[in-house]
């Protein structure tokens, strides 16, 4: 049955294809992210693809999981559909560092042609974009990863006031975390002087509270999930405002109207 949506839609050449690289262990994101794009599912398509990803930690075989590498050849089988867009739909960078995700961009873009970006450099243009340099951190993972992911975002020059984790190792167990689990990690992880709480990780099925607990403490609230199809809509050229998600997907001028709302 035709929808009122696609009716006009003539042929998949016009919708925009974004292209994700997804860890193996993740059940979360590609379901979150085909909900959120749901209301403009006749103007943009995302396509999968997936690396091998089974734990999380410091040790060096789980690091090594996210090598430049595999994310190029990840990318070159998304390219074969001609993209618009590839994203690697993971938080790696977190304990490998800020320039091993530019340098797997900048491979991504010179092997295939394709505008590439990730979900922590998404994150830092979204920190840019709303003027923040403080954070609460909301994030699965254990103490040594938390502590690794602190400094990383350190260096980049954003200052974590407050932390949480759920000391998660095993990658699929992350989606099956219990949303009212969920809210008390974000609660737990604000801070008075933190401008916005993150949630970093793509296996975590945190946007589906961020809506109801951005009202609740009255600050932005940035899931990684989310993040990151921010970044690939704004690669593929498209600025609809989705409602439901949170204010980042909803547009920055709706923040700042009920803001002004608020505040009168």
């Amino acid at each position: 049955m035709t929808s009122l949506r696609t009716a006009s839609l003539q042929t998949l050449r016009t919708v925009k294809k974004i292209g994700h690289i997804t860890p193996s262990c993740n059940t979360a994101l590609e379901h979150l992210t085909a909900l959120m794009t749901d209301p403009i599912a006749h103007r943009v398509s995302n396509h999968f693809t997936r690396i091998p990803v089974d734990n999380i930690s410091l040790s060096e075989h789980d690091r090594g999981q996210f090598r430049r590498e595999t994310m190029v050849a990840a990318a070159r089988l998304l390219a074969d559909a001609a993209l618009d867009a590839v994203l690697w739909n993971g938080t790696s960078a977190c304990w490998n560092g800020t320039h091993s995700d530019v340098e797997i961009c900048e491979a991504i873009t010179r092997e295939t042609g394709v505008a590439a970006s990730t979900t922590i450099l998404a994150q830092y243009e979204v920190f840019e974009r709303y003027g923040i340099t403080s954070y609460g951190l909301a994030v699965p993972y254990t103490d040594e990863v938390t502590d690794k992911s602190i400094e990383t975002f350190s260096e980049a020059g954003y200052k974590a006031v407050g932390r949480a984790n759920l000391g998660l190792t095993i990658g699929r167990e992350m989606a099956y975390v219990p949303l009212p689990e969920i809210r008390d990690l974000i609660r737990s992880a604000d801070s008075p002087v933190a401008e916005c709480v993150v949630v970093i990780c793509t296996g975590l099925p945190a946007a589906l509270v961020v809506e109801e607990m951005e009202q609740e403490l009255g600050k932005p609230i940035f899931d990684s999930v989310i993040v990151t199809l921010w970044k690939g809509l704004q690669l593929v050229g498209l600025s609809d405002p989705i409602d439901g998600w949170g204010s980042l997907l909803r547009g920055r001028r709706a923040v700042e109207t009920e803001d002004a709302v608020v505040r009168a």
